[in-house]
């Protein structure tokens, strides 16, 4: 009886042993996932600040660099000099009297030949060359030789302020990617492990509908929709769609929820993680209406309609001119809109980066307008930003109301400032 008795004892001690033991590894196990998933987010996030660090940096030396010139500089004043020298006073017996004798009255009076050209008014160079005829001996040869200098300088600085636009605009879409890698390294976006509790719910609820739960994450945003990760598999030789496991997840969220535009749309019987998203609570119907200019095949005017999750973007651009040239050029701005909308940019971003891109073309772009209208699907909220777009009509029960614009088209100038406004 007695070694009956120690054996059953001997076996209890065991089990417990056995259990403790399992608890131990697994709950190390889970410690050991979260440290990994930490190792391997932080150094991602702390890359991501170096970029964007890296980034502004570099904008701002592009920045710190000279910015448009608008007249001539003493270098260039001093290179017309040497010129019409080379040209003219070289070869003039003269040249004693007026670059020796008389340096500094011939050089202020050159100086002031030149800015006259410059400004382009006819009375002050007028004044200017009679007072110089009265001491120059080749005064016509001179006057052309200082006339084909201004025009070369002109060139030049027409040529440098290009270069310096083009390098503002370089440093404008730097400083855009370094705020966007930025904000995605310091959004505070990763997921978190639900409350035990709920996923147990969830658990039970997905089972009924012969779905298997491993893991599942939540992610709030300050601004979006609440989403969650599940890593769930089918039972055996079963195929269910995902929108069942959107509904579980619906009744134990108590709002309703839909598979991400990432997720998959059947569930199978190996273990996947997808997305799900708050369902927007209003949705957008458009029309459409569109007319070429007389006498045109093509109208100029391009749009685009995009939607992610929680957003429903319409844009608008309207090139300048008419025809073919006008669409492709309108065409081109809705795309590269589109394109950055789609990756998650937001509407002055995007603007600001297709704006720099129009610069970057050079001076035979044919300018556009551009009409954003984005649509927040939770809320209702709507935000408008125009850049020299046309009015837009806001229909209501009886009454409209009208959105202008005032301020210039895109790629016209560096430092644009959008209309804004939200309804």
């Amino acid at each position: 009886m007695q070694e009956w008795m120690i054996a059953m004892l001997v076996i209890s001690v065991l089990l417990i042993l056995r259990d403790m033991a399992k608890t131990f590894f697994t709950g190390k196990k889970h410690r050991s996932q979260e440290i990994a998933v930490t190792e391997e987010l932080v150094p991602r996030r702390i890359r991501g600040e170096k970029y964007a660090s890296a980034f502004r940096k570099l904008a701002e030396s592009y920045y710190e660099m000279p910015y448009r010139k608008d007249c001539f500089s003493d270098r260039q004043l001093e290179e017309i000099g040497d010129m019409v020298w080379d040209q003219v006073c070289a070869c003039c017996g003269q040249q004693t009297n007026c670059w020796e004798r008389q340096y500094e009255e011939t050089a202020e009076s050159l100086r002031q030949l030149i800015r006259a050209m410059e400004s382009g008014s006819e009375e002050t160079l007028q004044s200017q060359q009679e007072d110089f005829r009265s001491r120059c001996a080749f005064d016509v040869s001179f006057f052309q030789a200082l006339e084909e200098g201004v025009r070369r300088e002109r060139e030049n600085l027409a040529f440098q302020n290009r270069l310096i636009e083009n390098r503002l605009a370089v440093a404008g879409q730097l400083m855009e990617t370094s705020g966007i890698l930025k904000a995605v390294s310091q959004g505070g976006l990763d997921p978190q492990a639900v409350d035990p509790q709920f996923q147990n719910r969830l658990k039970k609820s997905l089972k009924k509908r012969q779905i298997y739960l491993k893991k599942a994450w939540m992610l709030e945003q300050e601004a979006g929709p609440c989403q969650f990760f599940l890593t769930v598999k089918a039972r055996r030789g079963r195929c269910i769609a995902m929108k069942e496991v959107a509904r579980a997840l619906s009744e134990e969220c108590g709002s309703p929820m839909v598979p991400a535009d990432s997720a998959k749309s059947i569930v199978n019987s190996e273990y996947a993680t997808s997305a799900f998203v708050e369902d927007s609570s209003y949705q957008v119907q458009v029309g459409t209406a569109r007319i070429p200019r007389e006498g045109e095949a093509v109208s100029g005017d391009n749009f685009s309609c995009c939607q992610d999750e929680d957003r429903f973007v319409l844009c608008l651009s309207d090139g300048m001119g008419t025809g073919r040239a006008a669409s492709q050029e309108s065409m081109q701005v809705v795309e590269l809109l589109e394109q950055f909308l789609e990756s998650g940019f937001s509407l002055e971003t995007s603007a600001r980066m297709v704006n720099s891109t129009l610069l970057l073309k050079g001076p035979d772009t044919m300018f556009s307008t551009m009409d954003l209208c984005a649509v927040d699907l939770r809320t209702g909220i709507c935000s408008f930003l125009k850049a020299g777009a046309a009015t837009t009509f806001i229909l209501r029960d009886h009454w409209v109301e009208s959105i202008a614009s005032e301020n210039l088209a895109l790629g016209l100038v560096q430092q644009m400032e959008f209309e804004k406004t939200v309804r």
